[in-house]
């Protein structure tokens, strides 16, 4: 029997001490990509629509999000603001309200501390927008 590396369990083999291939041989065990795609993978440009209702309403909560971001970009920032708040806290309210077996990609951690979390970016970015007074131009 071989001696053991430290910090590994005896007997128990590493990479290292498999034998080295060429990339030509590895490329032969799973498929060489020009041989067009494999039947056990679907094609990337096939589109898969959210399987739960969380699914749905995170691509809500994103797309609103998406816009706030543009609107505070390209036009009047407070209101961007207020709609990058305001679908943070209605992203909050759904996965308060939606149970943990259809929260789909709205459960990250625990429910409390998506929850919290949403809430206080949320109503941070209200306040933000609510507060700054404006600048001289």
């Amino acid at each position: 029997m071989r001696e053991s590396h430290p910090g590994r369990p005896i007997g128990e083999e590493s990479d290292d001490d498999l034998p080295l291939r060429s990339s030509r041989e590895a490329r032969a065990d799973v498929g060489d990509p020009g041989d067009g795609p494999s039947p056990s993978r679907k094609p990337v440009t096939e589109f898969k629509k959210p399987s739960t209702v969380g699914g749905i309403v995170y691509l809500v909560v994103l797309v609103a999000a998406l816009a706030g971001v543009v609107v505070a970009a390209t036009g009047p920032w407070r209101t961007g603001v207020s709609w990058l708040g305001v679908s943070l806290l209605a992203g909050a309210g759904a996965r308060l309200l939606l149970p943990t077996e259809v929260a789909g990609m709205l459960e990250v951690r625990r429910k409390s501390l998506d929850v919290s979390i949403l809430v206080v970016f949320g109503v941070c970015l209200i306040i933000l927008a609510t507060t700054i007074p404006d600048q001289p131009v």
